[in-house]
């Protein structure tokens, strides 16, 4: 029997002044249902018209229609609604996406009609929402009256994305493209940044991640990765080249096992033709997406989310530019929440380190005024520039400045160590901000698998003070004696400050570390200082004695080797107690020589580094 579509929509019927309307937003705005109500809206005045993110044309929101529209947008974008919010004559609402729902569904923002983008029917007369549920689910399911534009263009997806013709009052037949946001070319900045967020991420994790140049070069890092599942607001075409990789097979997702799970897609046409009639992938509504105990049911949740500003506590700051706003709270605090509750969740935030061509720092001593937050400092675990990861998760506001300055731009790090010691929030003592080994190159971390365990190679630096003491007080009596020539009783934090704060641009000092989510143990230190007056360097390295044997002070000793020839270093110079052969033996397996010394319990050895130029 054939489906039978209700009625036109005759529109001072449908909708009376003042009431609300709510828009399918995204990339499936009704465009040509919104213009059939423009082009029939004599005697209709004064509509407050209610959506998220609206991609395209979004004319409703043009001075002109100022009488007939008043937008309030849970999400800015676009020039026209942006400017429309920055004039006053648009209104954005901030809250959470995974609350929207309840706006209307309690009588907060009760819904008089609503205006959707639909698949045709099927035989069965069931229309698809197509690539975007997201709240519009609950908008249907809330609203007084449904008026549909039925569209071939909009995809069949599977999941709770279907609303039964006879749910709607009204329709137009429009056929009209999603609109296409075609993937983002990716920079060196970003490439950098993707590298490092994917080196948080472990096989087996379910990701979410959102629209723009980090996710897609973070996702791009991720292709050799194996088990990996996906619980996220959004899709974009990034997901295709990772699934075609192998790495995605939500095999070991925890909810869902077997399905991507989303709300809404967003991308090109090669993506909306990728997710019709695609059952390895579901659609359901932002109320059950973004909710987060619901994304905290899946083991190693890792949220990947973007920021505006950070401060040096760890304040996010996503929806505004001081006092103007720009987008919105979205999903990101959800996300943030539900992957901090996650058996073995990481929380990212990821942002280029600076703005405006360098010329402004996005790590700032302290949010700027006007802003807002939408992510508290005690949401975040990780955030990650283009210089490195900055570990939070249980750090000190001492700790969380070092580990944050470390990762802004070098040429702002001075001003922002400045800056936080006018509030007493590092010591007097901390003298020197964090600097990087150029000779590293644009990673400054290394992945290291040593006897089956991951371990990672990385400057040493000011935020690891604590670290280091940590690592100080696990040595014996013996190794302390036989690495200091002396039993020295104390590393204070003072000491301990002055080790770590390491000029990497003439002296050198590197780490090997153990880091299982926020838990970090340094296991051995390798460093060497420059002495100016004959071009040479004094190396010296220490394991902790637990992993003595696993060739850790060899691989610091050649990195350190290189570093120095790098640096066109005539010599490095090693001070070895007698007794100590096995330091002994590393140092001439790479080469050393010994010297004639004045001290028989103390063994000179030299390396001439010219010869190997």
């Amino acid at each position: 029997m054939a489906v039978v579509l209700p009625p036109k929509p005759v529109w001072n019927q449908l909708i009376k002044s003042g009431c609300r309307v709510f828009v399918g937003g995204n990339a499936s705005v009704p465009y040509a249902l919104i213009q059939d109500l423009i082009d029939h809206s004599a005697g209709i005045s004064d509509l407050e018209l209610v959506h998220m993110l609206a991609l395209g044309d979004t004319r409703w929101a043009q001075e002109k229609y100022r009488q007939l529209f008043k937008v309030n947008t849970f999400f800015i974008g676009g020039e026209v609604v942006r400017k429309a919010v920055d004039e006053g004559r648009a209104d954005y609402t901030p809250v959470f996406l995974s609350e929207i729902s309840s706006l209307f569904s309690d009588g907060t923002l009760p819904l008089d009609a609503v205006l959707v983008n639909v698949s045709p029917p099927d035989e069965y007369g069931y229309c698809s929402l197509g690539a975007s549920v997201d709240i519009c689910m609950s908008a249907v399911r809330h609203a007084n009256t449904v008026i549909a534009q039925v569209n071939d263009c909009v995809p069949r997806t599977s999941g709770h994305s279907y609303i039964h013709i006879s749910e709607i009052n009204a329709c137009i037949q429009a056929n009209e493209p999603l609109v296409e946001v075609p993937p983002p070319p990716i920079d060196t900045i970003t490439e950098r940044i993707g590298q490092y967020v994917a080196m948080l991420v472990e096989d087996g994790s379910t990701l979410q991640f959102g629209i723009g140049k980090i996710p897609s070069a973070t996702l791009k890092y991720l292709m050799h990765h194996k088990d990996l599942g996906v619980h996220s607001e959004m899709l974009t075409d990034s997901i295709i080249e990772i699934i075609e990789s192998g790495a995605i097979t939500n095999r070991k997702k925890t909810f869902h096992p077997g399905k991507i799970v989303t709300s809404f897609a967003i991308g090109s046409q090669r993506l909306y033709d990728y997710i019709d009639n695609n059952p390895h992938i579901e659609f359901y509504p932002s109320s059950y997406v973004n909710k987060p105990t619901n994304i905290a049911k899946n083991d190693k949740m890792v949220a990947i989310n973007s920021a505006l500003e950070v401060d040096l506590t760890g304040q996010v700051v996503a929806d505004s530019l001081g006092y103007d706003f720009y987008s919105g709270i979205g999903g990101q605090v959800d996300f943030v929440s539900g992957a901090s509750i996650s058996k073995g969740g990481k929380p990212i935030i990821a942002l280029p380190s600076t703005a405006r061509n360098e010329t402004v720092s996005r790590i700032k001593p302290c949010i700027t005024e006007g802003a807002g937050v939408v992510t508290s400092r005690g949401n975040v675990h990780y955030v990650v520039t283009e210089y490195g990861i900055a570990s939070l998760r249980g750090k000190s506001i001492r700790e969380r400045a070092m580990e944050l300055i470390r990762v802004a731009h070098p040429k702002f790090r001075s001003q922002l160590l400045s800056e936080v010691r006018k509030n007493y929030w590092v010591p007097h003592y901390q003298e020197k901000y964090p600097t990087d080994i150029p000779e590293l190159g644009a990673i400054q971390l290394q992945k290291l698998v040593i006897q089956g365990e991951t371990y990672y190679l990385r400057p040493l630096n000011p935020a690891d003070e604590r670290r280091l003491q940590e690592f100080f007080y696990s040595h014996t009596k013996e190794t302390l004696r036989l690495r200091y020539n002396y039993d020295p009783k104390q590393m204070s934090r003072e000491k301990s400050c002055n080790l770590v704060s390491v000029d990497q641009r003439s002296d050198a000092a590197l780490c090997i570390v153990r880091q299982e989510g926020s838990r970090l143990t340094i296991h051995a230190v390798g460093r060497f200082y420059f002495n100016p007056d004959d071009n040479s360097c004094e190396a010296a390295f220490v394991t902790r004695e637990n992993q003595q044997g696993k060739g850790m002070a060899k691989l610091l000793l050649s990195r350190l080797i290189e570093i120095a020839r790098k640096r066109k270093m005539r010599r490095m110079l090693a001070y070895v107690r007698a007794e100590n052969k096995p330091m002994i033996a590393i140092f001439e397996n790479a080469n050393f020589k010994r010297m004639a010394g004045s001290d028989p319990s103390e063994v000179e050895l030299e390396l001439k580094l010219e010869d190997a130029q």
